[in-house]
């Protein structure tokens, strides 16, 4: 089914006001899960409403946030995000890291005592509109297996780059560094799906398919996904396990937050986020290097393409093309979020949402 977008939007952001959430970052909090749904990122959107809503009623979540600098230079900023929802803080910070870049040519901010915060890529695309190329990193909750391994120690601790250019669409990077994200297991769990093997493993170490299995036994730190690259080092497994562990150590350790299998185990999430935005114009002209982006961009697409594939993608075209779909035709939401969505409006609001509901189809 598909929704309205601008439907969709007011609704969640009634919901975290009656939450106590305060207008600006109630918007901000709507606008990164909607962003994700639009990008065709389901695991990241709407579908997670529910998450942010239990977390700020049960107090794992700061609605007010008192958020403050505690240490700054002129090229850096490390922010305690006193427990605030993890898009509000992170946008905090990703301004902080631009301010930084547009007087230094630089600007690097770590955030600590955060939660959640959508999809990398929101962040890290907030640099371009200043011909900045933007990072944005996050650590997560220990789903992740080490290789060689058999107990989750790490999160899937996502990473973003986004690069600007010229007539082509952005370049945007956003990924985890686990085979799959938790995001992905809970959609397949919606739709009654088997995972495809080589995704995650069982307590035992042995393949698991069953989503509503593995989801289980997340909390019970039974089982886990495998980082990227899969099982061992033949395909590379240890090469995103190496990438998940700096991440904690850029996001986690380094700013001071919980790091490992040490988030989520107290009242708090308490995680860290690692940004960075860089100037373009510091280095060589901004034009000319977008100029030479396009180029790029246009000899890969170009290239001798595999049998039978018509397409050669460049990271973020797929999602640039699926929001601007999804902006003309409706969101799309599956049966399962649209039932939670509708609860949480009576339950929140007291009235069911109108969400202009059409089928795919139409």
């Amino acid at each position: 089914m598909r929704v309205d977008e601008k439907a969709l939007r007011e609704l969640c952001e009634k919901i975290f006001f009656k939450l106590g959430v305060k207008g600006e970052d109630a918007n901000t909090v709507t606008d990164v899960l909607v962003e994700a749904d639009l990008r065709g990122i389901s695991s990241h959107g709407v579908a997670r409403l529910k998450r942010y809503v239990d977390g700020i009623r049960c107090g794992k979540m700061n609605p007010k946030p008192k958020m403050k600098v505690v240490r700054e230079n002129p090229v850096m900023a490390l922010i305690d995000a006193d427990n605030a929802l993890g898009q509000v803080a992170g946008v905090f910070g990703m301004k902080k890291a631009i301010e930084k870049a547009k007087d230094m040519g630089v600007g690097i901010v770590s955030v600590a005592h955060s939660n959640h915060y959508g999809i990398a890529g929101y962040y890290s695309m907030m640099a371009l509109k200043y011909d900045f190329i933007g990072i944005s990193m996050t650590n997560s909750a220990p789903l992740v297996i080490p290789t060689f391994g058999s107990e989750p120690i790490l999160g899937t601790n996502p990473l973003s780059i986004a690069i600007p250019t010229g007539s082509q669409a952005p370049v945007v990077l956003d990924m985890a560094t686990s085979v799959v994200t938790r995001g992905k297991i809970e959609v397949y769990a919606r739709m009654d799906r088997k995972l495809p093997e080589g995704w995650a493993v069982g307590e035992e170490g042995e393949i698991e398919t069953n989503p509503s299995i593995l989801l289980k036994g997340f909390l019970e730190r039974k089982g886990g996904i495998l980082p990227l690259g899969g099982e061992g080092e033949t395909f590379g497994g240890h090469k995103g396990y190496g990438l998940s562990f700096i991440i904690d150590i850029l996001a986690g350790v380094l700013s001071g937050s919980a790091f490992g299998k040490h988030t989520y185990e107290s009242r708090y999430p308490d995680l860290g986020h690692f940004f960075c935005a860089v100037d373009i114009s510091c280095f060589r002209d901004a034009s000319e290097f977008k100029r030479d982006m396009d180029r790029y961009i246009q000899e890969i697409k170009s290239s001798k393409k595999a049998s039978e594939e018509k397409r050669i993608y460049v990271h973020g075209e797929k999602e640039f093309e699926n929001k601007e779909r999804n902006q003309r035709e409706g969101i799309p939401l599956d049966e399962k979020t649209l039932q939670m969505i509708k609860k949480l409006s009576q339950e929140v609001l007291g009235s069911s949402p109108d969400l202009n509901i059409r089928s795919n189809d139409q």
